[in-house]
């Protein structure tokens, strides 16, 4: 499991991936069906993330709505910003 920040032309979102990377093909062509084709991501450990989002994780991880490689656990930047310092995120990966 893989957890990024990923920048985009709406703002930041959180994703939970089965992929082995945030730059993955299949994973790539997930998010541009969803008209993300462009962005800036960054790899943050996803036991900050469990840590930090708890319950809602649990919850996001056990939808089974969501597809089991691509989980978005959230939308809100100004809510992403508040969980985690820029110094958490790893080297960024760009991606046009």
């Amino acid at each position: 499991m893989k957890a990024g920040v990923y920048f985009t032309g709406s703002g930041p979102i959180l994703i939970l991936t089965s992929y082995d990377s945030l730059t993955n093909k299949s994973l790539v062509t997930k998010l541009g069906s969803k008209g993300i084709r462009k962005f800036i991501a960054y790899e943050v450990p996803v036991r900050n993330v469990r840590k930090r989002y708890g319950a809602h994780y649990e919850a996001t991880m056990s939808d089974l709505k969501q597809e089991d490689d691509l989980r978005v656990l959230d939308y809100d930047g100004h809510h992403i910003f508040l969980e985690f310092s820029l110094k958490e995120f790893r080297k960024p990966i760009y991606f046009e």
